[in-house]
């Protein structure tokens, strides 16, 4: 099928990642760390940064020695990392953005930190956020809006996207080598999209969330923002594994399937590349839907073969996550009282009769209200049948899509085991299954910070409208850079990329990987 038919209906810092080619450590890390200097404050990245300069350049210092020696702990040993503010740490205070914890100290690292730690990372702070990870934009907290590194058309100041947004312009703007960031319906492919760098979604369980505050914990799953999909590919492959302190964390006897079955398929070039269509929303972009069709021809021409999928659950996915996700939030968020969490307010405790009212309502910001009402009342009994339970429903049609679709089987629905090869279904004139999809990131690119104050606050969930999909089945997914083609438009302003995002079968998170290298190969001959 022709492709053409498929679619038919500021400032920019050096980076630590560049400066890491033939750069020591310790230059390295200075580096970043001029850049908090000179971008923090404008830009609202992080809530706290590194306090003692001295000790984080006294441990990069060994690290450089350790490496000139040929004896690194790992390929990000003396690294700067950030990590965003929901996301446990012992030297740093822990806040999510929210007055209600504020001054919170862990007394633990979660277990990405402890990873990061052992490999040889440097934590250099803790990065801004929507509050409790429940925003697209990152407006939505108590320290005030992370800015985007770049502007408007007019200069006006652009929305980074959220919730990650802290992180992902930390890694923009230079500030550090790489960041954590926490992905529930998208928070970390959206600001990777916007802010023109990578960012990944691994599949769910793949990496320990004991000691990243949960917003709703059948959907969060900690991601990389990087540069490049290479370092973000380093970071997971430090912060990945089985840990028995976290009960949805994917067991080695699953892992050992999944990597049986990536073994039994067969080895085969070129790609089967599927193109979901109910992905070209009418809200799309005509710039972001010229890119799609762009990255898609070249992938055609290097001989990998394009597939119209179909997804017909797609439709119902963003309102069933917004059903899902603020029910689970309204439960985890029950325990930030401020008796056992958290700051506790003086006076009028008790507002009509209930210990902590006055403690939640000035604690919490409108947004998590907002959630914790919707969540609140689809779990009640007179809503929990038509909302509540449909949405679950809907969440396993948005799963059974995707197996549907994947040449290979969902190692945790056997269901979805498909006895035909990708050669068989086109002589038995089957719908065809892909090796992975290939869709935008978001379907605009992203809107000035004045704009979004003034429309209601629901209209901010539609930036979610393409990431959700793929949270609710649980996929790994990566969002990557690519530069525009042509003459400019008066809507870019200093943004010059679009996000593209690939999707894969859960646990097929190397392929990712390879398919991200390929579209960023393509990308730098085309900037020689």
């Amino acid at each position: 099928m022709s492709l053409k038919l498929i679619f038919v209906k500021g400032f920019m810092p050096t980076n630590c990642t560049d400066i890491a080619r033939g750069m020591s450590l310790l230059r390295e890390a200075e580096k970043c760390l001029g850049n908090i200097q000179k971008f923090n404050k404008t830009l609202n990245t992080f809530i706290n940064s590194v306090r003692d300069e001295r000790l984080l350049l006294d441990r990069v210092k060994e690290s450089d020695v350790r490496r000139e020696s040929g004896k690194s702990r790992s390929p990000i040993e003396g690294r700067l990392v950030a990590i965003k503010d929901n996301i446990c740490t012992l030297d740093y205070p822990t806040t999510c953005a929210s007055r209600i914890l504020k001054g919170f100290n862990s007394p633990f690292d979660a277990t990405v930190v402890k990873k990061l730690r052992d490999s040889g990372a440097v934590i250099v702070g803790k990065t801004n956020l929507d509050e409790f990870g429940m925003g697209s934009h990152s407006t939505h907290s108590w320290f005030g809006a992370v800015k985007h590194p770049q502007t408007g058309p007019n200069g006006e100041a652009l929305s980074p996207g959220g919730s990650s947004g802290g992180s992902a312009v930390a890694v923009a703007s230079g500030q550090c080598y790489a960041a954590l960031g926490t992905d529930t319906g998208g928070s970390v492919r959206l600001p990777a999209s916007y802010c023109g760098i990578v960012g990944f979604k691994p599949s769910y369980g793949l990496v320990s969330r004991w000691g990243v505050v949960a917003y709703a914990n059948s959907l969060d799953t900690v991601g990389v923002l990087a540069k490049d999909s290479k370092t973000a590919k380093d970071l997971l492959n430090v912060i990945s594994g089985y840990d028995s302190q976290d009960p949805t964390s994917v067991p080695v006897s699953t892992r050992t399937k999944i990597a049986d079955l990536r073994a039994g398929r067969q080895k085969k070039a070129p790609l089967r590349i599927g193109v979901p269509l109910e992905y070209n929303v009418e809200e799309l972009s005509p710039v972001i839907r010229q890119v799609w069709l762009m990255t898609l021809q070249h992938l055609q021409r290097v001989g990998h073969k394009i597939y119209p999928v179909s997804l017909p659950a797609t439709q119902h996915a963003l309102s069933a996550y917004y059903v899902l996700a603020p029910a689970e939030a309204s439960s985890n968020l029950a325990r930030y009282d401020g008796v056992r969490y958290g700051t506790r307010n003086g006076a009028g405790d008790a507002v009509g009769g209930v210990l902590y009212a006055g403690t939640r309502g000035q604690g919490f910001g409108d947004e998590v209200k907002r959630r914790i009402l919707l969540g609140a009342y689809s779990l009640s009994a007179e809503a929990m049948d038509n909302y509540f339970i449909q949405a679950q429903r809907v969440r396993r049609l948005v799963q059974q899509d995707f197996d549907r679709v994947f040449s290979l089987p969902n190692a945790l629905s056997p269901s979805s085991n498909n006895d035909l090869t990708p050669e068989e279904t086109e002589e038995a004139h089957t719908p065809p299954t892909v090796d992975v999809l290939l869709c935008p990131t978001a379907p605009t690119l992203p809107p000035t910070l004045e704009s979004l104050s003034s429309k209601p606050p629901l209209d901010a969930y539609v930036s979610d409208v393409l990431t959700v999909p793929a949270s609710l089945a649980g996929l790994p997914a990566i969002s990557l850079p690519v530069k525009f083609d042509g003459e400019g438009s008066d809507m870019r302003g200093e943004v010059d990329s679009v996000g593209m995002q690939i999707v894969a079968q859960y646990g097929d998170d190397e392929l990712v990987f390879d398919v991200a290298e390929l579209i960023e190969e393509w990308g730098r001959a085309r900037s020689v």
